[in-house]
């Protein structure tokens, strides 16, 4: 899938956290992250509460629980709750962006990749004026372009690219280069 076409180019690359929200019940996200570590080569779980951003960590919200991020004494903490679905989802993307937004300010890069409804517009929208990047998916390489068509005609997406491509751009992003 697109993730995994994503993350596999660039997982070994990048030393920053990368968290993954993926709209799926609790049965599927620990398999999806037992089949991403072994497809892309690189350790990947489902965060557990309390969890602090380590360099090279990939954590993927667990299914029916929010993962959102703050500031603590060692750097950024994840936090899960079960509270209200947004967007009609739970994980939801926004609960991640909006809380990152805010504990990465333009330290953040955020990627929306191939998905159904509008959540990660909202918290595109605040990545944005945070001063952190948002790039997305183009419609011709998605299969529902729903989510990151929201971002790029909400004006929030600073490129829309085929998924192939915003592994690159992702690497050059983080290594301080333009788009």
């Amino acid at each position: 899938g697109a993730l995994q076409t994503f993350l596999a180019p660039i997982a070994r690359c990048i030393d920053a956290p990368i968290l993954i929200v993926g709209h799926m019940p609790k049965r599927y996200t620990k398999l999806l992250a037992e089949w991403l570590e072994q497809s892309i080569g690189k350790r990947c779980r489902e965060a557990v509460d309390g969890d602090v951003l380590a360099p090279g960590t990939i954590l993927l919200a667990p299914g029916g629980q929010h993962m959102r991020v703050a500031r603590c004494p060692a750097g950024r903490m994840v936090h899960l709750d079960i509270g209200d679905p947004i967007e009609c989802c739970r994980p939801a993307a926004d609960a991640l962006f909006d809380s990152a937004a805010q504990a990465f300010g333009p330290r953040l890069l955020a990627v929306v990749l191939s998905g159904m409804g509008r959540d990660g517009c909202a918290g595109a929208r605040r990545i944005a004026e945070a001063g952190g990047r948002v790039i997305v998916q183009d419609e011709a390489s998605s299969c529902v372009w729903e989510m990151p068509g929201a971002v790029a005609m909400g004006g929030y997406a600073e490129a829309v690219k085929p998924v192939k491509e915003l592994s690159h751009l992702a690497l050059r992003l983080m290594n301080g280069d333009g788009v």
